[in-house]
């Protein structure tokens, strides 16, 4: 029994040893690093995969999204809604007849000043986005956060936030899970 609890606190000694120079930081990044790659071995062992997170979050009809600098989304059956540190309400519908949601596509509203400009839209078209990404008139990337209503009904809201646009319009880009791209619309000064 005692050589089978020495070698049991052999193992443990070894990978807290092995974590422990990967980790320059204090004991408590040293102990979830360990605890990790424990975890993680069981799983590995028995062949399981953990699934991708999903780039979507899914959101009730008309729940109310922070979306950051006092802007907020929310979604309905019949559309996009947002708001801004005003107050003043806004909508994009999708069933108004001017989104053809058989094939890929993404839309653009953006609203700003001189401290930054608040961007959202809608994708469309498709059931596997992978994401929606911002370029900006400098070549800057910024990512979109994702929205969609349950039951994946192929179509959703992005929004981002970028610094100030000086002389036209970022273009966006929508992708699938594969990095495959679906549908852009470029900037308007471009």
């Amino acid at each position: 029994m005692k050589k089978y609890l020495l070698a049991a606190a052999v193992v443990v000694a070894a990978c807290t040893t092995a974590a422990a120079p990967a980790v320059a930081a204090p004991d408590r990044a040293v102990a979830t690093a360990t605890a990790t790659a424990h975890a993680s071995v069981p799983a590995a062992a028995a062949g399981v995969t953990a699934k991708a997170p999903s780039p979507v979050q899914v959101v009730a009809s008309g729940e109310r999204v922070d979306a950051g600098r006092g802007w907020t989304v929310w979604l309905t059956e019949e559309g996009k809604y947002w708001s801004g540190p005003d107050g003043y309400e806004n909508f994009r519908s999708v069933v108004d007849g001017n989104v053809d949601l058989s094939r890929p596509g993404v839309s653009h509203q953006s609203e700003g000043d001189a401290a930054g400009v608040f961007h959202s839209g809608l994708y469309y078209g498709t059931k596997k986005v992978g994401k929606v990404v911002l370029t900006g008139t400098d070549g800057t990337k910024t990512p979109a956060t994702l929205l969609e209503l349950p039951g994946r009904p192929g179509w959703g809201v992005w929004f981002a936030h970028t610094g100030p646009e000086n002389d036209g319009g970022a273009s966006v880009a929508l992708y699938d899970r594969n990095g495959r791209l679906l549908a852009e619309l470029p900037g308007w000064n471009v």
